[in-house]
């Protein structure tokens, strides 16, 4: 339909003679295209039934046609009517390849084609002005020159990591106080390089230099310090604890440092909720001068109060307050905290246990506030499997192993068994512990255990039960005075000779002791002493009944001194000294007695080697008449002396230790300075977070037959 007064469309294959239109006066009268009677004739007759399909419209039809559907669908074909069947195409006839006979590697685009194609531009990189200041090393760490490492797809990419570390270097200035540093960045051909000529070929491109100059400037100094907080006891205590003053540079580290001071130093000075707020620095262009502002947040001055708990709970309110070494009432101090978490997690009992301060509202003494700490406690693993192993000369190899579960006898209380396995000693062992028994630090045990040794000096079948009770220092609380005391119930059939009988006999003795040990230390580590002294004394009274009730006494005091020479060298030494005393020497069990040598004794010889040994005439001769010295035993003695000079070296988390070492047992009741033995040797140790690892190869200076050329020692922990 068109709007009146619009001409008709004009398709785009319309005759130009239809272009034209007649006007209004010419216009025929209008001629429906089908009459109405003939299109009513041409409409199906309407059936009743409305599920009938529609019949087809009638078309124009040759006049041998069907008339309808149904009889063109059973009318016959005519032969000769249908077109001739295609032949098979032979390429789909074939069976598919397999999938894994295509490439499946992708098509590279022409871009990827271009850029490996395209040769990388070499840059060097120069940095100026920076070294007076010594940031030149923490440019270079930083730089996204130097990350670039001297190459780069274009000078594009050159210019903007250029940029970026003018960036850098401005703020690493600001970084030391120069607020008005500058940097400037440079691209520069390097003499020499190949350049294309114009209208020439491109030639490969030539190396260039990126060059990022820096201005420092005027360096920018503190001009008042003002610190806004609540009044504190002391008064000045914030600011004392805030270690800058007027003058100083405006360096961050400075600053940054000054102010996690103080956040470090107030808690352990009665105020745990210390808040350092954002600080303020207002600079003075013209007199390169800054106002610093620091807000802090002191929060009430504290002191100790009770302890609570929550979690799992391994530990009740009664053994947790085994272990604080604060009192209630006391100041605050947040290194008594963090000792309090410390020992808690070397219980090996929890998984995590955290300890933070809880205010409470409630007065304390001197205008204070109570404060609770709230222990978080986490269950860990309670069962453990333990092992070593070490090698000594004369001693051979001993394994150990050990299950404990250390909670088995709640609080603290461990169930132990163990087990010993070596060339010359074999045993098990039964256990009970309690770590912490009413006091921290303290331990009570009770041991038995069944042991076969084997050693030169006597081979003993020893059943053993034990008690003890010590006060001992830990990597976290070092003592500078300990103990330990107990008792010993022991039965021991053992190898001794019979200087009588000229040879050995085997004889069973009976031990009751009460040892007791007390330690003065005055060292800077437990594990690892590079200063300091130690003074130790073993005092042992002793009944052994063999045929007879004897009653005697042991006594062994020893000294141990740390030196430091420098940072990494620090000579050690160590002297010692032991007796036996209202006994004779044949009355005692081979196993009480005093040896020398081995690898906490005098190193280059055998394990207990030194000392008296068993009389020449007890040994057989050969064929010839000769007799082998190397097979005269030791039998021990009642004293002995020994010494020890350690020069311990170490470099990272190794060292090298050489040594010399002297002593020697005797039979008398006091030691003797006379023919002492003496053994020199190197050590080799790895630093470890539970103590040193030792290797030391030793030989004997002086030695007697029979001795060894070298001795080898394995074991963790130092010397002495």
């Amino acid at each position: 339909m068109q709007k009146p007064g619009t001409a008709p469309a004009r398709g785009p294959d319309a005759p130009d003679s239809a272009v034209a239109s007649p006007t209004p006066s010419e216009t025929p009268p209008a001629t429906p295209i089908v009459p109405d009677a003939e299109f009513n004739a041409a409409l199906p007759p309407i059936s009743g039934d409305i599920n009938a399909p529609l019949e087809p419209m009638p078309r124009d039809t040759p006049a041998n046609a069907p008339a309808t559907a149904t009889e063109a669908a059973q009318a016959p074909i005519a032969p000769g009517t249908l077109p001739p069947p295609t032949a098979a195409d032979p390429v789909l006839a074939q069976p598919l390849e397999p999938l894994g006979s295509f490439n499946t590697v992708p098509l590279q685009s022409v871009a990827d084609t271009q850029r490996r194609d395209t040769p990388e531009l070499a840059y060097v990189t120069e940095v100026r002005g920076l070294d007076p200041l010594n940031l030149t090393d923490e440019f270079n760490a930083l730089s996204a020159l130097k990350e670039g490492k001297g190459k780069a797809d274009n000078a594009t990419q050159i210019a903007a990591r250029a940029r970026e570390d003018e960036a850098l270097a401005v703020r690493l200035m600001k970084s030391l106080g120069y607020y008005d540093g500058t940097a400037v960045s440079t691209i520069e051909t390097v003499p020499g390089a190949a350049t294309p000529a114009d209208g020439a070929s491109p030639a490969p491109p030539g190396k260039v230099r990126a060059i990022v100059s820096a201005t420092p400037g005027d360096i920018y100094k503190l001009g008042s310090i003002d610190v806004k907080a609540q009044p504190t006891v002391p008064a000045d205590l914030v600011r004392r604890e805030l270690p800058l003053k007027v003058g100083d540079p405006i360096e961050a580290a400075r600053v940054q440092g000054a102010e996690a001071n103080v956040a470090l130093k107030l808690p352990q000075q009665g105020y745990p909720f210390v808040k350092v707020g954002d600080r303020d620095v207002l600079l003075d262009e013209t007199t390169h001068r800054g106002d610093y502002t620091l807000p802090v947040d002191t929060g009430p001055r504290s002191t100790f109060g009770a302890l609570r708990t929550e979690g799992d709970q391994v530990f009740d309110l009664k053994h947790l307050n085994v272990f604080p070494r604060f009192r209630q009432g006391e100041l605050y101090d947040a290194r008594r905290t963090d000792d309090l978490r410390e020992a808690l997690v070397a219980t090996g009992l929890f998984n995590s246990i955290g300890v933070e301060p809880v205010r409470t509202g409630v007065a304390g003494p001197d205008g204070t506030e109570q404060v609770d700490l709230m222990i978080r406690q986490t269950k860990g693993p309670f069962r453990s499997l333990s092992g070593s192993v070490g090698y000594n000369t004369g001693e051979g190899i001993k394994a150990e192993a050990n299950f404990t579960h250390r909670n088995k006898f709640p609080p603290e209380g461990a169930l132990i068994l163990g087990a010993i396995a070596g060339t010359q000693q074999q045993g098990l062992n039964v256990g009970f512990r309690r770590q912490n028994a009413g006091r921290r630090d303290r331990t009570v045990s009770l041991t038995a255990a069944a042991n076969h040794s084997t050693y030169d000096a006597f081979e003993a079948f020893t059943a053993t039960i034990a008690g003890r009770i010590s006060y001992d220092s830990t990597p976290i609380w070092q003592k500078p005075l300990t103990y330990a005391y107990g008792f010993e119930l022991v039965g021991t059939n053992e190898s001794v000779f019979d200087f009588d009988l000229n040879r050995r006999v085997r004889r069973t003795y009976g031990v009751f002791a009460l040892p007791g040990q007390v330690l003065f230390d005055r060292s800077n580590d437990l594990l690892n002493p590079t200063s300091g002294y130690r003074l130790k004394l073993n005092l042992s009274p002793e009944t052994s009944v063999q045929g007879a009730v004897r009653p005697y006494g042991r006594a062994l005091v020893e000294a141990t001194g740390y030196f430091p020479v420098t940072d990494s060298l620090v000579l050690a030494g160590r002297a010692r000294a032991g007796s036996i005393f209202g006994v004779a020497r044949d009355d005692l069990a081979p196993s009480r007695r005093y040896y020398g040598g081995g690898g906490g004794s005098v190193r280059g010889y055998g394990f207990q080697r030194l000392g008296p040994l068993e009389p020449v005439s007890s040994l057989t001769p050969d064929e010839k008449g000769n007799v082998n010295l190397a097979d005269l035993r030791p039998v021990g003695g009642r004293s002995l002396n020994e010494f020890s000079i350690e020069a311990r070296y170490r470099f990272g988390n190794f060292g090298i230790v050489p040594f010399i070492d002297g002593g020697n047992a005797y039979e008398s009741v006091l030691p003797k300075g006379n023919d002492l033995r003496f053994g020199a040797g190197i050590g080799g140790r790895f630093y470890t977070n539970f103590g040193p690892m030792r290797v030391d190869v030793a030989t004997p200076l002086n030695p007697r037959p029979g001795d060894p050329k070298i001795a080898l020692y394995l074991s963790i922990g130092q010397a002495f």
